[in-house]
């Protein structure tokens, strides 16, 4: 396969580092013929150690094929690190579409298998109705919508009551991929900021740590022409990749076969001895 498409993910010191090698152990495994890209955030104001990866990880990653790109934080950082998938964006090749994985993920499968439709961005349908909390979720999406000039009355699944939050657009941010990185990235930047500095008065009591980025994310798939539905059933977060989120939620709801992938993965002692540390 031809790489005409950007496939980055967060990496940085502790949790994300050890993720990390097992999401490029696995991506080398079933994809070797494409570059996973790491964004690194780098030493600044907005952290109070250093956020990188230890030079032993470093060098490991690089030896399973992955690059790692250096990123700079100025809105985000510490006090919100899930901002720094929205703030890695701008850092992308501006002339590439691009698909963002969280590093909890094991690629399972061919990537070239699926048909993205950049132009038609989407995220991760794998979720849970985390956000937002009450009996008004109706009234805190259409405040979303109405905040930013768009057009609520076009998203929502009719299949389901004003109750239900399946009814909303909602995604997990396990996933997603957009068309073009700096205006996917300048919009999420913008719409996060607002949210998070000025948000509508519907979302008095709502928390928005740690979902700003998944409050934000349909509203920026949503204004750039995307939606819950232009990807085929079964291949992200199905054949071709597993968001775990944890590895024991790993070991305790996925088939025997991705148990076993992911322990062939972890077993060279290479790899062994750098996870080591790292408890789970």
């Amino acid at each position: 396969m031809t790489q005409n498409f950007t496939i980055f993910a967060i990496v940085q010191n502790e949790r994300l580092a050890y993720e990390a090698l097992l999401l490029a152990a696995s991506f080398a495994k079933t994809n070797p013929d494409l570059t996973l890209t790491l964004m690194e955030p780098q030493p600044g104001p907005l952290w109070e150690g250093d956020p990188r990866i230890a030079p032993d990880i470093c060098a490991m990653l690089v030896e399973l094929g992955a690059e790692i790109m250096p990123f700079e934080n100025s809105v985000f950082g510490a006090s919100y690190p899930h901002g720094n998938k929205i703030e890695a964006l701008g850092y992308l090749p501006a002339d590439k579409p691009f698909l963002f994985l969280d590093t909890d993920t094991l690629v399972t499968g061919d990537l070239g298998s699926v048909p993205f439709d950049f132009a038609r961005p989407t995220a991760s349908l794998r979720r849970e109705g985390t956000w937002p909390k009450g009996p008004n979720l109706d009234g805190v999406w259409r405040s979303l919508y109405d905040r930013f000039g768009l057009d609520f009355e076009s998203s929502p699944d009719l299949d389901f009551p004003p109750s239900d939050w399946r009814r909303y657009l909602y995604f997990n941010a396990g996933f997603f991929f957009g068309e073009d990185p700096e205006a996917f990235g300048a919009l999420f930047l913008e719409m996060a900021k607002a949210v998070r500095d000025d948000p509508p008065a519907e979302l008095e009591g709502q928390k928005l740590d740690p979902w700003l980025d998944q409050i934000v994310l349909p509203l920026v798939i949503h204004k750039l022409g995307g939606g819950r539905d232009t990807l085929p059933d079964g291949l992200m977060d199905g054949a071709v990749t597993c968001h775990y989120r944890t590895l024991s939620l790993l070991y305790a709801r996925e088939a025997a076969a991705t148990v076993t992938f992911l322990e062939d993965l972890a077993a060279p002692n290479k790899i062994k001895k750098l996870l080591k540390p790292y408890e789970p």
